[in-house]
């Protein structure tokens, strides 16, 4: 039997998303960004609220959302928790080292091996947040999560937001190949 749970949302996964950008002065930030989504092959949104972030996206229309993975949960959270108006300088109280994009006006985190580099497509005003349009300018990952030119999800180990358990998870193993598992009902 089914139990009604009421209008709270469990969507899962959720990947953690660390949203990089600069501020007015040039200063990296990054924020952590759990409810996105990739939209399209070259789009993602991004929901967020009012933030120094969404400043700095309307001044520089552009912006980096990297895969926070276990390695980082510590200083993905950290960023997530900390707001970039009262700390100045959370990038490097979070020990990443900021680079800039080679595609975008943007910062990249070389702690965090898998990026989107976009720029700012639409940003939609909706009950007090916004839902940022991306246009995915182009990817870039470390070499040491790739395996025949191709990202394994094994080696970057990425997080996502269990929001039932406001916890973070990683993802588990490969259980059937995806475009083929059906077949075998056809």
């Amino acid at each position: 039997m089914r139990k009604q749970l009421g209008k709270k949302l469990v969507f899962a996964p959720l990947p953690v998303l660390i949203l990089g950008t600069y501020g007015e002065d040039g200063t990296p930030c990054a924020m952590n960004a759990a409810w996105g989504a990739q939209s399209d092959y070259s789009r993602v949104h991004v929901f967020l609220g009012p933030h120094k972030t969404t400043e700095n996206l309307r001044a520089r229309k552009a912006f980096t959302l990297s895969f926070a993975d276990a390695a980082n949960v510590v200083p993905a959270d950290y960023v997530g928790i900390v707001s970039g108006t009262k700390v100045p300088d959370k990038v490097a109280r979070a020990g990443w080292h900021a680079v800039k994009s080679r595609k975008v006006d943007a910062p990249l985190f070389k702690e965090l091996p898998l990026a989107l580099e976009c720029t700012v497509e639409e940003m939609i005003e909706e009950d007090g947040g916004y839902i940022l349009v991306g246009a995915v300018q182009g990817m870039s990952a470390d070499e040491r999560i790739l395996t025949k030119g191709r990202i394994d999800l094994d080696k970057l180990k990425p997080i996502a937001f269990d929001s039932a358990a406001a916890a973070y998870r990683t993802l588990g193993p490969v259980i059937a190949p995806a475009f083929k598992a059906g077949k075998a009902i056809k």
